[in-house]
């Protein structure tokens, strides 16, 4: 029995910041004092590092769980089924709904419930539940989809991975830049033309854990005790390019494919630079120099909007709606993410 992805669907918000948005924000250090470089060079210097130009921002009327829905919807059109024949609907995401100018996370009921509600299935033995798994909550969704569809307790499954992070970042920090909002969604089901060979997932949860936090502004003058997504960034990418590459070959090893016929590489568009040095390094393991176009990227134009960012990448790849890129049947491609957590994991997928 073949087990693979016969829809996909994203959802991209319509507004669009571009680098020089932030030309007068007042970026500051952790401990709340000043940058000595004006900003114009910490957006230089923070465009040459994450690859980033612009990114997109959800309207104000529109949290996480619309985004999905709409990037649902668009899936279950794609593969042309009936919606009321899913078994499950997986939504990862780290932060539920939060509304435009608030703070708090609404998950109750779950954003997955949200979602089957909005879609107006009426089969109570369609199962919704959210995922959190930091940024690779999505590929971990395929993952459990996989082995629902396997173990004989499902045929078809939704996941979807959406995420609206600009409402918790804090303008103070430069890493503010770096967040987007998005949303992407596929189908799962048995018996398709495509077909997931091996998976691999990973927790390292002892010194890694805190790399990515919640924490306070680097405002001292911010005394509302609102709490915003924060990271280690240089200890995030040396963990990484460390772990990440062995982690894609262990996972390709297991599938029995020889590496050359890997097409593409669907990777956590978190760091241009980052991704870059992870598939290097996976490249040299094996003595072999990075295939050029084998790292389809959209994150200068798109940002890092977590859980979205590899189906939103994988749709429009899929759908021809990237310069260069293209995926074929028959093609071999391997599905990589890292984030909180820390957590690892992959899939190799044939087309």
């Amino acid at each position: 029995m073949t087990i693979g992805i016969t829809g996909t669907g994203c959802y991209l918000p319509t507004i669009i910041t571009s680098n020089e948005d932030f030309g007068n924000h007042e970026f500051l250090n952790s401990d709340g004092t000043t940058f000595n470089s004006p900003n114009s060079v910490i957006i230089e210097k923070f465009k040459g590092i994450t690859g980033i130009e612009k990114r997109r921002y959800a309207d104000t009327n529109l949290n996480t769980s619309h985004l999905a829905f709409k990037a649902a919807e668009e899936a279950i059109a794609d593969a042309g089924i009936d919606k009321e024949e899913l078994d499950y609907i997986i939504f990862a995401h780290n932060f539920g709904d939060v509304a435009h100018g608030q703070s708090q996370g609404d998950t109750l009921p779950s954003l997955a419930t949200r979602v089957k509600h909005q879609l107006q299935i009426q089969n109570p033995k369609c199962v919704a539940y959210d995922l959190l798994f930091g940024c690779p909550g999505w590929i971990e969704g395929v993952i459990q989809a996989y082995a629902f569809i396997k173990s004989g307790i499902a045929k078809k499954c939704l996941v979807i991975g959406a995420e609206t992070l600009s409402r918790i970042v804090d303008k103070y920090d430069r890493d503010s830049m770096i967040y987007s909002d998005g949303a992407g969604a596929t189908i799962i089901e048995a018996n398709a033309e495509g077909n997931i060979l091996s998976h691999a997932s990973a927790t390292y949860a002892n010194d890694e854990a805190y790399y990515l936090f919640f924490g306070d502004s680097y405002s001292q003058k911010d005394s509302s005790k609102t709490k915003y997504i924060k990271m280690h960034g240089r200890k995030i990418y040396e963990f990484a390019v460390t772990h990440v590459p062995g982690a894609m070959r262990d996972c390709l090893d297991k599938s029995g494919v020889g590496i050359e016929e890997v097409k593409k590489i669907f990777i956590h568009q978190a760091n241009e630079k980052m991704d870059e040095a992870i598939v290097k390094r996976f490249y040299k393991s094996y003595g072999l120099e990075m295939p050029k176009d084998v790292m389809p990227m959209v994150i200068n134009q798109l940002g890092n909007s977590s859980v979205a960012t590899i189906p939103t990448l994988y749709d429009m790849v899929r759908k021809g709606k990237l310069e260069n890129q293209e995926i074929k049947k028959g093609d071999v491609a391997i599905f990589a993410s890292v984030g909180a957590g820390m957590n690892i994991n992959a899939f190799v997928y044939r087309y």
